[in-house]
């Protein structure tokens, strides 16, 4: 006899984890909750994803990897290190409500679990690798890299106060110092 096939929508559980802790922040996110919002039963939770360290780590990175390809696809075909930069950059525009919350939510998600740290500062490192800050545009593209971040972490932490307006000239701002040298 044959198991019983899977029938929990990963993605599914996925967006109920979201949905919890956008609604009551990383200390409300339980295994219990999730299972209740994505109306199924908590041993469904952990049979999908095992422990909510896997879960977090499973929505951390559903959440990077569209980042990435919203990235890629700024960058172009074949990029060098400063394509992928201005690609970063590109793929940060001036988010609605909705994202800032739900990106505060995953970095705070995040900064509790120590390899999910590891595999941040990873990424971040390997996102200046490749580029040549010997130069005044691998200069301008690693600073722009630094303040697109520096931005989007303040306004999502709600550290600061940036209207659209103001928020989308800055962000202008970042993308000239990203394009610099650009061909």
């Amino acid at each position: 006899m044959a198991g019983r096939p899977r029938t929990i929508d990963r993605d599914k559980v996925l967006d109920a984890a979201e949905a919890v802790v956008t609604r009551t922040g990383a200390s409300g996110l339980t295994i219990d909750a999730v299972a209740r919002e994505a109306g199924i039963t908590k041993g469904g939770v952990q049979y999908c994803f095992g422990s909510k360290d896997n879960l977090i780590a499973a929505m951390i990175r559903r959440w990077g990897d569209a980042f990435e390809e919203d990235v890629m696809n700024f960058a172009g075909e074949k990029p060098d290190a400063r394509a992928v930069i201005r690609g970063h950059v590109e793929a940060s525009r001036p988010p609605d409500a909705a994202e800032v919350s739900r990106a505060a939510v995953m970095m705070t998600a995040l900064l509790q679990s120590p390899d999910q740290v590891a595999e941040s500062r990873k990424w971040y490192n390997s996102r200046l690798e490749g580029l040549d800050v010997s130069t005044p545009e691998g200069r301008d593209a690693r600073l722009a890299l630094f303040a697109i971040e520096g931005l989007f972490f303040l306004k999502s932490f709600n550290l600061i106060d940036l209207d659209r307006e103001t928020w989308q000239s800055v962000f202008e701002d970042i993308v000239k110092l990203a394009r610099s040298g650009k061909s």
